[in-house]
């Protein structure tokens, strides 16, 4: 017996009331086990006292079951919600904070990186627009992209995404192009003006792209968050219950030593790695050779020392930051090229393991 026994025993538990398991929803904070003793730490929001003394009774009967399991002790971290009004009106304080609107997604993946200019959002929206056709042919439901990038958000523009939301229901109906609905602080300020915020409005921001903005139906809702492991990315982890996270990163050590150390974060809190993209792998000529301008090998050796598997290496193409810069990506002006079909293969590899 061992701890990641006992999480794969927890995420059977689910949240009272909804099919999503408290390993899912980030409640568990952390897993002991020594000599035959099971510490559980959970925290959790809610303003219903019976919540948290049934996931306990839930916790300690499914773990107590495991074979080598003689005792199990629950340690229970309760935190009062402030009431936060749901789509109906009613104050929703006795479920996760995003259950209500974003009810129809899902999966709900996180895009991430250690640093800035590994061009995580030109992943991001990329990956969403091959998700999309993807899933449309399946015959599945679409995809979003909520742009978490809150000081820098550029997904409006690589998406060729404009306008104002409309609101309808007290909930915000995201923006849409090429089947991929949006939803970015970029739609809410003007293009010159300046997000100079503190912590508790980045926070507040993005509990509000969860919890009022009216969603749809979706299979994959793709989280595109801003570089680091700052107030943005603690916030979406305590907000949003990820199914995986997909780490960006260049070949260079620069970037892929600090990439690990930012995704390390996602361990902490029970998000699991769907794989790395290595960004900007090599410019490869007419004649077929390729020059690795800035190294190689950084993506390879991150997704090894994440344990997780290199989902793909993009190539430099000028392409690729031409559709961006004019709204529309790779994926969708030429999906045939060496680029997109990278792209297509990455977005496959998720889709493949959010479905086993």
């Amino acid at each position: 017996m061992d701890t990641d026994s006992i999480k794969a025993a927890l995420k059977t538990v689910k949240f009272p009331g909804f099919s999503r398991d408290i390993i899912s929803f980030g409640l568990v904070r952390n897993v002991e086990f020594n000599n035959g003793e099971a510490l559980i730490g959970i925290e959790i929001t809610t303003g219903d006292t019976k919540i948290p003394e049934q996931i306990a009774a839930d916790i300690k009967a499914t773990v107590g079951a495991l074979e080598g399991v003689q005792d199990v002790k629950v340690q229970m971290e309760i935190s009062t919600p402030q009431n936060q009004p749901s789509p109906n009106g009613a104050a929703n304080g006795n479920a996760p904070a995003s259950s209500a609107a974003m009810q129809n997604v899902k999966f709900a993946i996180a895009v991430a990186s250690g640093k800035g200019g590994v061009g995580k959002s030109t992943v991001t929206v990329n990956l969403a627009c091959a998700l999309q056709r993807l899933l449309e042919a399946d015959g599945k439901p679409g995809v979003g992209i909520m742009d978490c990038d809150i000081y820098g958000p550029s997904i409006p523009l690589m998406l060729g995404a404009a306008g104002r939301p409309e609101i309808e229901n007290d909930l915000i109906l995201p923006l849409q192009n090429f089947g991929v609905s949006t939803m970015s602080m970029g739609f809410l300020v003007d293009e010159d003006t300046p997000v100079v915020w503190r912590g508790p409005m980045i926070m507040k921001t993005i509990q509000q792209f969860a919890q009022n903005v009216n969603w749809g139906e979706l299979e994959i809702l793709v989280v595109d968050l801003p570089p680091g492991t700052g107030d943005a990315q603690l916030s979406l982890v305590q907000t949003i219950p990820l199914d995986g996270a997909v780490i960006v990163t260049t070949p260079q050590p620069a970037a892929s030593n600090v990439a690990r150390r930012g995704a390390r974060m996602f361990e902490k809190v029970n998000v699991p790695y769907l794989g790395v993209v290595e960004n900007m792998s090599y410019l490869e000529a007419d004649d077929g050779t390729r020059q690795h301008l800035f190294g190689e090998g950084g993506g390879a050796s991150t997704a090894e020392s994440l344990e997780t598997p290199l989902l793909g290496e993009i190539p430099i193409d000028t392409a690729i930051r031409e559709g961006c810069d004019n709204g529309i990506p790779i994926v969708v002006s030429d999906p045939e090229s060496v680029a997109a079909k990278e792209f297509f293969k990455v977005a496959r590899r998720i889709i493949d393991q959010l479905h086993t």
